[in-house]
């Protein structure tokens, strides 16, 4: 575990270690996650419809999806509801 200080403009120093684990420098956004007392920090996706179809990758086999006949039908319609305006999706 690593320690991180405060400084008097409200500003800390992320830890190398942790950098690393993001894969952030200088210059990229994080998004900032608060649950009660805890604090999660993210790297802020480039692409949020990419990140959110790599989030669900290898969690059924694709045998499975393929037996379902599901396979590429959900990513189409995923894509169609991202890029749909707010009014769209209702």
């Amino acid at each position: 575990m690593h320690e991180a200080k405060l400084s008097s403009k409200n500003q800390i120093v992320i830890p190398r270690e942790a950098r690393n684990a993001l894969r952030i420098k200088a210059g990229d956004k994080l998004l900032v996650v608060v649950r009660g007392e805890t604090v999660i920090l993210l790297r802020k996706p480039k692409n949020y419809s990419k990140a959110i179809s790599e989030t669900a990758k290898g969690l059924y086999p694709s045998e499975y999806l393929k037996r379902k006949g599901k396979a590429g039908g959900e990513k189409k319609e995923a894509r169609r509801f991202f890029r749909a305006t707010p009014q769209d999706r209702t």
